[in-house]
């Protein structure tokens, strides 16, 4: 086999590692009249050790721009005229022979090596394909006035700080692909572009930028400018049409959805409304929003072939996302009414069973003070289990137990225990307690229903706080009635806080270690001391104005509390 590892090493020696391609950088700065800065952006330019090529396009400028342009080492392309930004650009992206180019305004005055690298290294790491830059000061009366309210109107999926920077670089080969405006609008342009075109864009701060402020005339021209090519985008990609026809068509569509759910919540829910007429807003909630939506999908399958993809799915999901929300909401409560449907003897029944929401205003001790329980499902117990009962945790704290605790049903007892994993809504009853408590496998339980199905079930319920074990023994109300809070402190030291029903003048016996300690009649307020030993037990009892349905076993019935130290 010798032969083959020979083969194998000339085959892998003759592989040729691909180095990475170099790339050029041409730096392109558009100037008019800027004879006083254009020198000292050359300058900080020439330091960047990557840049190939600058360039000054002499926008028609009658001072003496040109002279100090090519004194401080600039190549110079003049415009006999004043042509605007936008034909300066695209002048210097012709004339440019790199693969990078990036365009700097001529009037900054503090414009430093780092910020070009920091405009240009993004590109050359292979991070995005094109940069904007934004700068620290607050965006200008162009932008925040003109730009940036359209842009979120026609393409909210563009989020930049600064849309109108002015510095911005890009792969050569990506600049091909864009539209450039001859005027102000040359950077909203590009922006826009790239992203309509799936260019990858990064927005790169590189701190504060010092430059002549425009006067008022010029700001004037220029928001003009701006506006006129963020409509011409709007037009040329679609968005009028999506903001225009598809927005009403979107409108109407949300109408007859909401229609469809108001017609199926008056079917359900409410009694005093005829079924005949929850069937008639359904209907026609049906046809308006059928209609409706099948011309939002033929406005957009007429847009989307017009449009290049990019990242218009964005703006799409956001425009539509009132009625995706919708659709989301009806398909929700159509599967709920599916989800409750028996078909059984040729007769279909459909009876949703909501969630029960739980708001706690009381004082009392709560694991939650909001929570959404049930409905839970019967089911029967499985093998080796004829003696436990299965029941989520909801339902647990709906009936005042925990898992280990014990029920009394009839005659049978039965341990409780949390469910099993993938039932996360089951009760698992043993055959005899369903018997007893009147219910069947496959019935569906509202959480607020439970105290009634349980209602007189002699329950355990274990508290434990250290070394110390307490079993404090109630029966379930089938309502909810006035309850006392007590405290049980074991040498001052408190070990159990709990709730639930006394009733005034009843008698309640204490054990310790199963044995009998002493007993107390009720009255509403005072605390009760016993001694055990050389402990000392004390029940305080607190009147918060709580409810709850679990009924202390009064000393005729067994007794309230047992402590296992």
């Amino acid at each position: 086999m010798y032969w083959f590892f020979v083969i194998l090493t000339f085959l892998l020696a003759s592989i040729k590692t691909a180095k990475p391609k170099y790339q050029k950088v041409s730096v392109i700065i558009p100037a008019y009249n800027e004879e006083d800065t254009v020198a000292e952006v050359v300058n900080v330019v020439k330091k960047v050790s990557f840049v190939d090529e600058i360039i000054v396009v002499n926008d028609g400028s009658s001072d003496r721009t040109e002279e100090e342009a090519l004194k401080a080492g600039a190549i110079v392309i003049n415009h006999e005229t004043n042509k605007g930004k936008g034909e300066a650009l695209y002048t210097g992206y012709k004339e440019a022979e790199c693969d990078i180019i990036a365009f700097i305004d001529a009037d900054i005055y503090n414009l430093t090596s780092k910020k070009v690298e920091a405009m240009i290294k993004p590109i050359l790491d292979g991070k995005t394909d094109i940069t904007k830059t934004k700068f620290s000061r607050a965006s200008g009366r162009v932008t925040e006035l003109t730009a940036k309210p359209l842009l979120n109107f026609f393409f909210p999926e563009i989020s930049f700080e600064q849309p109108l920077s002015g510095q911005f670089a890009a792969k050569k080969e990506v600049l091909k692909r864009i539209n450039f405006e001859s005027d102000y609008g040359v950077d909203v342009g590009i922006v826009i572009d790239a992203d309509v075109l799936g260019i990858s864009i990064m927005e790169v701060d590189i701190g504060a930028i010092e430059h002549d402020m425009s006067p008022l005339a010029d700001l004037n021209l220029m928001a003009n400018e701006v506006v006129r090519t963020i409509i011409n985008r709007a037009n040329k990609y679609g968005r009028v049409i999506m903001i225009d026809d598809i927005g009403y068509f979107i409108r109407m569509s949300i109408v007859g959805l909401s229609l469809i759910m108001l017609g199926l919540f008056t079917i359900f829910f409410v009694k005093y409304v005829p079924l005949a007429i929850g069937v008639i807003i359904t209907v026609i909630g049906i046809v308006i929003a059928v209609y409706y939506i099948i011309k939002v999908i033929v406005k957009s399958v007429v847009m989307f072939k017009k449009t290049p993809r990019g990242n218009l799915i964005k703006s799409f999901i956001k425009i539509h996302f009132p009625l995706i929300i919708s659709i989301i909401v009806l398909l929700l409560m159509i599967s709920t009414f599916i989800g409750a449907a028996h078909f059984e003897n040729g007769v279909l029944s459909i009876e949703p069973n909501s969630r029960n929401l739980i708001i706690y205003a009381d004082n009392s001790p709560r694991d939650n003070t909001i929570s959404v329980r049930g409905p839970y499902t019967v089911d029967t117990a499985i093998e080796n289990e004829s003696d436990q009962i299965r029941m989520p945790s909801d339902a647990m704290m709906s009936l005042g137990v925990k898992v280990n605790d014990t029920m009394k049903i009839n005659s049978e007892t039965y341990v409780i225990n949390d469910t099993r994993d993938g039932e996360p809504d089951m009760i698992r009853l043993p055959i005899e307690a369903k018997t007893s408590l009147n219910v069947e496998t496959g019935d569906v339980i509202q959480n607020s229903r439970l105290k009634d199905i349980f209602s007189g079930a002699h329950v355990n319920h274990n508290h434990e706080f250290n070394n110390t074990t307490i079993v404090e023994q109630f029966l379930v109300s089938s309502r909810d009635m006035h309850a006392y809070d007590y405290e049980v402190t074991l040498d001052n030291s408190s070990i159990l806080n709990s709730s639930g029903i006394f009733t005034i003048n009843n008698t309640y016996s204490i054990f310790v270690e199963g044995d009998y300690l002493d007993s107390f009649v009720f009255d509403g307020n005072s605390s009760q001391t016993f001694e055990y030993g050389d402990h000392s037990v004390k029940v305080v009892f607190n009147d918060t104005n709580s409810t709850s349905i679990k009924i202390f076993t009064a000393v005729n019935q067994a007794e309230f509390l047992d402590i296992n130290l």
